[in-house]
């Protein structure tokens, strides 16, 4: 995580995961624009039967490209679609495989455009199923890709660290495993079946790393390479070249107008009960903006900012890792479930989610829309992550209840989350100086490239997230306050992201 000793200039440029984020984030969007190409590993697969299902449902569709062939003269093509039909029969995976690529190439010699394009679409769907074979994950070009992949995470995640001043010689040993693990989260999620009921990779990363975190417990050694925030925040600058930066600014202004009203009230919710519950006004502070705010970023901010106890710090950020994981799983259900708009839904998860990491997953199961919104609304309120550790560090200076320090000036840029500034950089570069056509294939490899970083990030939510610590400190009580505060949260913040973001106040933002 991201210190907070306040350094600045070219020190703090490299010695901070914020910045380092920046640096690797554009050195990885860089390799591809300047032309330098990879395809990354793939994990789509079916088992046998879950293929021969598949496939049995487009004979009918396969027959009627062999009818209407037949009657416009196109005897090739409706000998090729025949079979085809007679392959799927079959049941071999191989042989259906080699015969919609030939119905593939026929098509294209077809005069009727229509009926080329029908033909080719259901022989290229039709392939596509035979070829997701747990075989093909395993061929030598598959394997070659993804020992690349993982060569490149290697040192890029290496040389982050060495250059932060950071020892990597347990990082060295550990991050193998960890990427393993990522892998098989993939594998799991690239299966048909899991897929398709809209259970996405990051979410099965998160499972897989609560698992070993609650069940077996995470070793020491294994500890060295969970690194959830720097592996987020790469993932977020990545992340910039996939929003266009219209939607930044239309978004935003309507995620700074929300971002003001929940954070104040929700706050307020939050320091009352737990004043209430007999917590002093250093831990509902640190509660407070934790829950208001962004979550571990901001109850480092604040704790940093009053000279609070590190122990309410851990404290409250074991509460929103641990609060992040049923909101991530159930908010994106819940929208799907209602039909709730792109723009209302990623407001809501932007907005109620307390770690960037959880919102980009939550949203990214709502949809790609969605996830958009959710992270340029979760930005505008990491924007004030700053201002309030700023304020709260006046405020306690004036109670004298930490050192007596007064807060200098540039305490809300030091405060500022930098990846933030790397993630509109991003989406500056390639919605205005990159051409349309070649940003997108550039995008096309880095949007793969950065799921994996959001993998191991939840991978690593996982690892770091222990359920029983939920209310194993102070008695409950700063468990039931962040829970009562969330759950006003949850409302609140819904019915805001309806009336700004639900065309009701505003006009609805278009992307």
């Amino acid at each position: 995580m991201a210190s907070n000793n306040g350094e600045m200039g070219i020190k703090a440029a490299w010695k901070k995961d914020d910045w380092m984020a920046v640096w690797i984030g554009f050195i990885i969007l860089a390799v591809f624009i300047a032309g330098i190409t990879f395809k990354p590993p793939s994990f789509k697969w079916m088992s046998n039967s879950e293929f021969r299902g598949k496939a049995t449902a487009m004979v009918s569709t396969v027959e009627t490209i062999a009818v209407d062939a037949r009657a416009a003269g196109e005897g090739t093509l409706a000998s090729q679609a025949k079979k085809l039909v007679s392959a799927i029969e079959t049941g071999e995976r191989n042989t259906v495989s080699d015969a919609a690529g030939s119905l593939q190439k026929t098509a294209k010699e077809v005069g009727d455009k229509d009926l080329a394009n029908r033909a080719a679409k259901i022989a290229s769907d039709v392939k596509k199923n035979a070829d997701a074979s747990i075989q093909n994950l395993l061929t030598a070009r598959n394997m070659r890709n993804l020992l690349f992949l993982f060569i490149g995470f290697f040192i890029l995640a290496s040389a982050g660290m060495r250059f932060m001043g950071i020892q990597i010689g347990n990082f060295l040993k550990s991050f193998p495993i960890v990427f393993i693990l990522a892998a098989f989260a993939f594998f799991i999620g690239g299966n048909a079946a899991v897929s398709g009921i809209g259970l996405e990779v990051v979410f099965w990363a998160l499972i897989i790393g609560l698992f070993i975190s609650n069940v077996f417990g995470v070793p020491d050694w294994l500890q060295h390479a969970v690194k959830t925030e720097f592996f987020i925040k790469i993932g977020i600058v990545m992340l910039g070249a996939e929003v266009l930066f219209r939607t930044v600014m239309s978004v935003g202004a309507y995620g700074l107008v929300q971002a003001v009203v929940v954070i104040v009230a929700v706050f307020y919710v939050c320091f009352w009960v737990s004043k209430r519950l007999g917590l002093d006004d250093e831990f509902a502070s640190i509660l407070g903006t934790g829950v208001s705010i962004c979550g571990v970023s901001a109850a480092i901010a604040t704790g940093g900012a009053i000279k609070g106890d590190p122990k309410k710090v851990s404290h409250t950020i074991s509460l929103v890792l641990l609060c992040a994981v049923p909101m991530l799983v159930f908010e994106p259900i819940i929208v799907k479930s209602v039909g709730m708009s792109s723009a209302v839904a990623g407001a809501w998860i932007g907005g109620t989610i307390d770690t960037t990491g959880a919102v980009v997953a939550a949203g990214s199961i709502a949809g790609d829309k969605a996830m958009n919104v959710a992270v340029v609304v979760k930005m505008a309120q990491n924007a004030f992550i700053g201002l309030a550790a700023f304020l709260l560090a006046i405020w306690f200076t004036f109670k004298k209840s930490a050192t007596g320090e007064k807060p200098g000036g540039r305490e809300i840029w030091i405060r500022f989350p930098k990846f933030v500034v790397g993630f509109v950089i991003a989406s500056l570069v390639m919605s205005l100086l990159i051409p349309g056509d070649y940003a997108k294939s550039v995008i096309g490899i880095t949007k793969s490239i950065r799921g994996w970083w959001f993998t191991l990030a939840f991978l690593c939510i996982g690892l770091d997230t222990r359920f029983k610590e939920l209310f194993a400190m102070g008695r409950g009580k700063p468990a039931t306050a962040f829970l009562i505060a969330q759950g006003f949260n949850i409302g609140w913040t819904l019915l805001i992201a309806y009336l700004i973001f639900g065309g009701v106040l505003f006009p609805a933002p278009k992307f």
